[in-house]
């Protein structure tokens, strides 16, 4: 009966597309630094690649899964991990799942393309965000993230106002079935807090973030005429009115964002 589940194809309209190679789930593991006993968060298991990984580190992984077919199919296959309390499969749709009552945890994951940014921006800004986020995603997203061109973004400042991305590798869409039409990466994010927001808003922050990035070819001083009206904010936090939004650090948009 379980060969025959096992035989249920990905779903395009839940991205799903699953890992096959065992050196990409080795890199996952690795990356996530899982320690015994840490509660472990997998979005979208699949058939289970992974979650078999995370069981062998740790006695307490909890798999979201919106895919009926999936959830059935995880229940037979980790029968005994579930029965044992170390496995809990829960069918529902990660962006409705309520992360507060958790504790402490990481999120490793295979997650779909089209929902990468509204998970990254649910768990990152989250009042109980986790203390790592290990995942694969779009080749191009994980480059954008890390800005491995020098050049920062709306997508790249916004995860690093949270934490610490880093490129790990770069995963060929042959390790996939069905395989996707570009490769991915794993990202790992780590030293997840809201430490870096302790003197502005969350709100503020990407008001003027959004505002500097409004119109990419503009310079800041005409992006930011309406969001800083200041008398040498800029000076202060060392920014030129002629210099455009991709080349300002974190710190500096910060610092523009703390209201003086």
């Amino acid at each position: 009966m379980l060969v025959c589940k096992s035989m249920f194809k990905a779903k395009k309209s839940l991205g799903q597309n699953f890992l096959k190679s065992e050196k990409a789930l080795e890199q996952i593991i690795d990356a996530a630094e899982i320690q015994k006993g840490e509660t472990i968060l997998e979005i979208g298991p699949g058939k289970g690649a992974l979650t078999k990984r995370l069981l062998e580190k740790t006695n307490k992984v909890i798999a979201i899964e919106k895919d009926r077919r999936s959830v059935e199919f995880m229940k037979e296959k980790f029968e005994k991990e579930i029965k044992e309390g170390r496995l809990e499969i829960l069918e529902e749709d990660v962006l409705n799942f309520d992360e507060n009552n958790l504790g402490d945890y990481k999120i490793i994951a295979n997650i779909p393309y089209y929902i990468t940014g509204e998970i990254l921006r649910k768990f990152l800004s989250s009042d109980n965000n986790p203390s790592s986020l290990t995942v694969l995603v779009q080749k191009e997203v994980a480059t954008r993230i890390v800005a491995r061109d020098k050049k920062e973004s709306i997508l790249s400042i916004s995860v690093k106002i949270f934490g610490e991305p880093k490129y790990i590798a770069t995963v060929k869409k042959e390790a996939f079935k069905p395989s996707p039409k570009v490769d991915s990466a794993i990202l790992h994010i780590s030293n997840i807090s809201k430490e870096k927001l302790k003197n502005v808003t969350e709100e503020r922050f990407f008001e003027v973030v959004k505002s500097g990035f409004s119109h990419k070819r503009k310079q800041l001083g005409s992006n930011l005429k309406e969001t800083i009206k200041e008398e040498g904010a800029f000076s202060k936090c060392d920014v030129n009115k002629t210099d455009r939004a991709e080349d300002l650090s974190l710190e500096q948009w910060i610092c523009l964002s703390v209201e003086k």
